[in-house]
């Protein structure tokens, strides 16, 4: 850690000093938004920033992914393993490698040092010091592979994911490599320029903070976590819960659900949170990296037991963590892994939070959906990607929300005109799955129903989960109704054919894709007038 003021600032003082430094967390995400290309990014908002400490603890976010946000951490780690001391100022540093710091092939984190002090002339950084580091993360929504939008629902290994980067310093060469593996290389170009334009603002902003006591900020986070354990009191609870496949590419057993488990267990002021009893990682590719499983307990912990404490590294300091080598919460490579991400990542947070209702009742509500329902759908020259919101579950005396993100994600919808502006489709029906929150007290929100008219021939995949287990519900509330996807060939009802929760298909012009996605569990025993208004 590099040499700060031995200073303790008192509570103004550093409230004050979070806030600026969040600035700049969000003044990179506005940059980031406005200059990027694609729809994913720039309508959607599927990125996120972040600060790093000079030994690569999470500083400061925007309030972006958190399946982004608390995965990141690794890939600065990932990137001042392999280049510690070699980086000059103006160096960017790309990576997507998911056994490498990275999450899935999609999400390329740019992370960049900021540096004081540096006297060119010397030509070794002689008298410079790092303030911190920066960093984005953003979905690019094809980085090639088996099939368009690089999430194949038939992967087996993640050689038919995409492109993949081990921490790399960008320059020309690299800018090559990636848009020669994409199918939509202007979409990449666009959005990879953004986010080295965020990341030059970053670093000018850091700049400024230096000799600032950082390591306070991040102290501050892990005593506000310690309090919140200790506020809980010791005790040990567990809960249970399974995806619904392991990818249609995992061959025999594929559609047998995934069994997962956690035991959390508080001792004093720190957390074990142990996931033994996780099916093994498996063949298809609902795989998630050691990674992804700490950011869905890192929001679990923060929701659960006080969503008013800072968003730092310090906030992990007191959590103890078991994660069985090779098992689908800590995969291995070659494994798949696209649908880790964004599926196990939703389920990991089910479960940690299912065994914290029975800690702390009153502060976790009922399952909200449970999952991203990732839709790619690539055409001649296009790649289109959208996750789908759903019902939120309900809580101790607040009904769930209808047609939001939940949980892992927190990306927007694409607006239907941007959408039928940048791509050959057209969306004849999007509004809110009425009947699909469960019942109770506090009933669970609504998911949503839309139709999408396919206007030429297409590939479509489909990473969806809840299509077989209910988001449960809580305190006697009731499930949430399942998801379902379905494809009208030629918009015809008559025809109409259930699509598996993971696939590839080729669709035809003329089609129409829907998808029901899940509503959120409801929170406590309902009424008569409960359940019918449920």
């Amino acid at each position: 850690m590099s040499a700060e003021r031995a200073t303790t600032l008192g509570p103004a003082a550093l409230q004050i000093l979070i806030a600026r430094l969040s600035g700049v967390a969000r003044e990179m995400s506005a940059v980031l938004r406005r200059a990027s290309y694609s729809p994913n990014i720039k309508e959607r908002a599927d990125f996120s920033c972040a600060l790093f400490t000079p030994d690569g603890e999470l500083l400061v976010q925007a309030e972006n992914i958190p399946v982004h946000l608390g995965s990141m951490p690794a890939s600065v780690a990932a990137v001042i393993e392999r280049f510690a001391g070699r980086l000059r100022p103006g160096d960017q540093v790309a990576v997507n490698d998911p056994f490498s710091g990275g999450t899935h092939l999609n999400d390329i984190t740019i992370v960049a040092p900021c540096f004081v002090g540096w006297a060119e002339r010397e030509g070794d950084g002689t008298g410079a010091t790092l303030v911190g580091w920066v960093a984005n993360r953003a979905h690019h929504a094809d980085v090639g592979g088996a099939a368009p939008g690089s999430m194949p629902a038939q992967a087996t290994e993640i050689f038919q994911e995409g492109l993949r980067l081990p921490p790399v310093v960008v320059d020309e060469a690299v800018r090559e490599i990636l848009l020669a593996n994409s199918r939509t290389p202007q979409e990449r170009a666009g959005d990879l320029d953004a986010q080295l334009g965020a990341n030059r603002v970053g670093v000018a902003r850091l700049a400024r903070f230096a000799g600032q006591p950082l390591a306070e900020v991040v102290a501050y986070g892990e005593r506000r976590m310690r309090a919140a354990i200790r506020a809980v009191g010791d005790g040990e609870w567990r809960f249970a819960d399974q995806l619904d496949s392991a990818g249609s590419g995992a061959g025999s057993g594929a559609d047998d659900p995934v069994p997962l488990a956690v035991r959390i267990a508080i001792s004093g002021d720190e957390v074990l949170v142990d996931f033994t009893g996780s099916a093994p990682q498996t063949r298809g590719n609902v795989n998630a990296v050691a990674a992804v499983t700490t950011s869905a307990v890192a929001f679990a912990l923060r929701s659960a037991l006080d969503p008013t404490m800072p968003a730092n590294g310090g906030t992990m300091r007191p959590v103890r963590l078991i994660i069985p080598a090779r098992s689908v919460l800590a995969a291995e490579a070659p494994a798949a892994v696209a649908a880790g991400n964004v599926e196990v990542s939703q389920r990991v947070a089910d479960l940690c939070l299912g065994a914290l209702a029975a800690a702390c009742a009153e502060r976790v509500g009922a399952a909200s959906q449970g999952t991203m329902n990732n839709l790619l759908i690539g055409g001649r020259g296009w790649v289109y990607y959208e996750t789908v919101a759903g019902g939120q579950g309900g809580r101790a005396g607040k009904p769930g929300m209808s047609g939001v993100h939940t949980a892992m994600t927190n990306t927007k919808n694409t607006p239907v005109e941007a959408l039928e502006r940048a791509y050959p489709m057209r969306v004849l029906r999007y509004r809110l799955r009425r009947g699909s929150g469960g019942a109770g007290s506090a009933p669970g929100g609504e998911g949503i129903e839309r139709d999408l008219l396919l206007l030429e021939d297409v590939t479509v995949s489909l990473i969806t989960e809840r299509r077989v287990s209910p988001p449960w519900g809580l305190a006697g509330g009731e499930p949430g109704a399942v998801g379902e996807n379905w494809l009208l060939p030629g918009g015809d009802e008559d025809r109409a054919e259930r699509l598996p929760d993971k696939c590839t298909v080729e669709v035809r012009a003329g089609d129409v894709l829907r998808m029901l996605t899940p509503g959120g569990g409801g929170w406590g025993r309902a009424s008569g007038s409960d359940r019918a208004a449920g």
